[in-house]
């Protein structure tokens, strides 16, 4: 397979807002940790990296960004020490060799430029409630990537930034119809129970711009594989 260069979007947000539904704040707007999870990013990102693809990373500001401090936990790896190592590992290479700390800002990043990548990715984490659901300059992107029938690939939360596409062009949601898979709202209650507070559901809020959400795994969402 021919190399290819992929974009890979990221958040710049370090918190997520949280409504408290219990204790003594009930109905505060609370700032929960958060960033990319790490297994979200670094999987794909390997199997990328193995099919010798050249990646880019891009993010609102051009800020590090920084993962979820619950995707380090063991307990996000079911206990396997060696597989959170090796994947905090490959997240220390790419950060000293691949562009990782100074992501491209998306206002840097012109139509012409675009046209050099093969495809698009967004990896999860709730970091992406914060600041891609609403970017203009993100929206543009993804709606060159839809024009252009180029493959768009999201996961977790990471579909959440394909709402970014009614903050460009002529406002519209250029994935509405589209069959998505995403975190879904019964996942988000199961958390919300264990942080006693509500947030913004990515299932719902896609479903109600139009998109038709279904359950399974990374489903491709344009265009052919990478």
């Amino acid at each position: 397979m021919p190399s290819k260069k992929i974009l890979i979007i990221l958040s710049n947000a370090h918190t997520f807002p949280l409504k408290r539904t219990s204790g003594p704040d009930v109905g505060r707007i609370v700032e929960q940790p958060s960033g990319f999870f790490l297994r979200g990013l670094a999987k794909p990102l390997q199997k990328l990296l193995d099919a010798g693809h050249e990646v880019t990373f891009a993010s609102p500001k051009g800020q590090e960004p920084t993962p979820d401090p619950n995707s380090e936990s063991l307990l996000a790896y079911a206990g396997n020490l060696y597989e959170r190592q090796r994947e905090q590992d490959l997240i220390e290479r790419i950060r000293r060799e691949n562009g990782f700390s100074r992501p491209r800002p998306f206002s840097t990043i012109n139509d012409d430029e675009l046209a050099t990548f093969a495809g698009v990715f967004i990896p999860g984490g709730h970091a992406p409630l914060q600041d891609l659901g609403a970017n203009a300059e993100l929206g543009r992107i993804l709606r060159y990537f839809h024009q252009e029938n180029k493959p768009t690939a999201a996961i977790c939360h990471g579909p959440y930034a394909l709402l970014s596409t009614k903050k460009a062009g002529d406002g519209s949601f250029v994935y509405d119809g589209y069959k998505i898979t995403s975190w879904s709202d019964a996942e988000e209650r199961f958390v919300e129970l264990l942080w006693g507070g509500e947030v913004e559901k990515v299932e719902s809020a896609l479903r109600d711009a139009g998109a038709v959400m279904v359950e399974g795994h990374r489903r491709k969402l344009v265009g052919n594989g990478f």
